[in-house]
């Protein structure tokens, strides 16, 4: 058991939504990412009953993957006075609504369209409480992302750049654009803080953080030494993704979803350029079985 300061409030999600984080305080309220937009209602409902009466003051979005802003609309609707703060790197495409670059359209995903009030940006602080907490970029998986940190309790919260076993897609290198490098000055920076907890984005909370890290920068180097393994997990990770939202699909219709995603098609012709688009599609799909997380059977396939 992982004792929290009384104004946290950590909600472990399914990997289909990101986990939430509450920071609270008699004035204020603030909700650390809000997850996927089918699982909207539950992400209200779990803020409602913490909160009672007391409304929900703000957002804040430690990146716009839409399985850490999908709520977003949702809890803006019920709670129309609350602020909403977002990294700056793609911030224009929230304020004039542009889904293919806040990629949502080419990742096959859906993020329902909501307001952004300000930006939280690398530097910036706040207080919750007696609890101060400051942003940093952690780019990497996401260029834009940021973590949060409270010196006084040695609270991170590191979103996807830190989990108990790994990190994030480096998304960036989907698209040719290097980035593990980014990756590991996340690594470098979050050791350098010395989190004694650590709040991620998927997954439990966790305390053993050097071993977290090692184990992070091990992943890390098996990625850089073969990239074609980080592409390969990347295009598993969004099947798997997909096949959460869907939980049981037929393999044509998955097949069709799959080849209309511009991630999966940038990543068949840039790692599997000798393959046909569906024998690739079949070897993911026979891989997702065979670890357990997909099951196939009669011309279908569901969530394992």
């Amino acid at each position: 058991m992982i004792n929290l300061p009384i104004e946290v409030s950590f909600w472990e999600r399914g990997w289909l939504s990101s986990n939430n984080i509450l920071l609270r305080d008699v004035s204020q309220a603030i909700l650390i990412d809000t997850g996927y937009w089918t699982h909207a209602e539950q992400t209200l409902e779990l803020v409602q009953a913490a909160l009672g009466a007391q409304p929900l003051t703000g957002i804040i979005n430690t990146h716009l993957h839409s399985d850490h802003c999908g709520g977003n609309a949702h809890l803006q609707s019920v709670y129309p006075a609350a602020t909403t703060r977002i990294p700056p790197g793609h911030a224009d495409y929230v304020f004039d609504w542009n889904p293919a670059a806040l990629t949502y359209t080419p990742t096959g995903q859906h993020c329902p369209q909501f307001m952004a009030t300000d930006v939280i940006r690398d530097g910036d602080c706040f207080e919750v409480g007696s609890m101060r907490w400051n942003a940093y970029a952690a780019p990497g998986h996401d260029p834009n992302s940021i973590v949060l940190f409270c010196e006084a309790s040695r609270l991170l919260i590191s979103a996807d750049a830190l989990w108990g076993n790994g990190f994030g897609v480096v998304f960036p290198e989907i698209e040719g654009i290097s980035a593990f490098d980014e990756v590991g000055a996340t690594l470098d920076l979050i050791e350098t803080l010395r989190p004694e907890i650590v709040l991620p984005g998927h997954g439990s909370a966790f305390t053993d953080v050097p071993e977290a890290i090692a184990r992070a920068r091990k992943r890390l180097a098996g990625f850089k030494s073969n990239p074609d393994k980080h592409a390969m997990y990347a295009a598993k990770v969004l099947l798997k993704f997909k096949l959460l939202e869907f939980q049981r699909i037929s393999v044509e219709d998955f097949l069709h979803w799959s080849a209309q995603s511009a991630y999966m098609q940038e990543l068949k012709t840039r790692y599997v350029s000798h393959q046909s688009f569906d024998v690739w599609f079949e070897e993911l799909c026979l891989g997702l079985q065979s670890s357990g997380a997909a099951t196939l059977e009669n011309g279908f396939i569901s969530n394992g």
